[in-house]
């Protein structure tokens, strides 16, 4: 029995996920990956995985992306609290391309997001004391990173928060319209 239930979303190759959950008076199992089961992981690898905790609810991270050849999918769950969990297609000729996708990561839902290459990833957070878990199909490269400001008002964001908590590094990032598209 499969332990995923996978949906395709408005971006090609971003998927929601939920997972079944199994209990008894013992407590319960979460399978967070399973390679022969989770089908929109598509036999990638995975080659780093990510714990991050954001201690204030209001926080803006993101929108964060790398370029080809370290273009990278990424898998990823809240571990503790809620966050606005938000896809941004930036694949060159692609036909979402500046196209959002946003869903609520939660804790207590225990669901998750895949985006495929070439997406720019960020959240909100809606609460307090938020910790993700993500996996990536490729190793974090400093040089291939890229990031759209998660600010810009072309986006169509309703981020309602009007002083948010956020880096030096993300409030400098570039509108989308200053950005090299990902060419995969």
């Amino acid at each position: 029995m499969n332990k995923f239930d996978e949906e395709s979303e408005n971006i090609a190759g971003v998927y929601s996920i939920s997972k079944k959950i199994f209990s008894d008076e013992r407590g319960y199992l979460e399978r967070l990956f399973c390679a022969t089961e989770l089908q929109c992981w598509a036999n990638r690898p995975i080659a780093q995985i990510n714990r991050t905790f954001t201690a204030k609810k209001g926080t803006l991270r993101g929108l964060h992306f790398q370029y080809a050849p370290y273009a990278e999918a990424k898998l990823i769950s809240c571990l503790n609290g809620r966050v606005l969990d938000i896809a941004l297609d930036v694949r060159k000729g692609s036909g979402t391309f500046g196209h959002i996708f946003t869903i609520e990561l939660n804790s207590e839902l225990r669901n998750s997001v895949l985006l495929p290459e070439g997406i720019a990833h960020g959240f909100k957070t809606l609460t307090d004391n938020v910790e993700m878990l993500y996996l990536h199909s490729q190793p974090y490269s400093k040089n291939m990173e890229g990031g759209v400001n998660i600010l810009d008002t072309k986006l169509g964001l309703k981020l309602e928060n009007s002083d948010p908590i956020i880096s030096a590094r993300d409030i400098k990032l570039p509108f989308l319209d200053e950005i090299k598209a990902i060419d995969l």
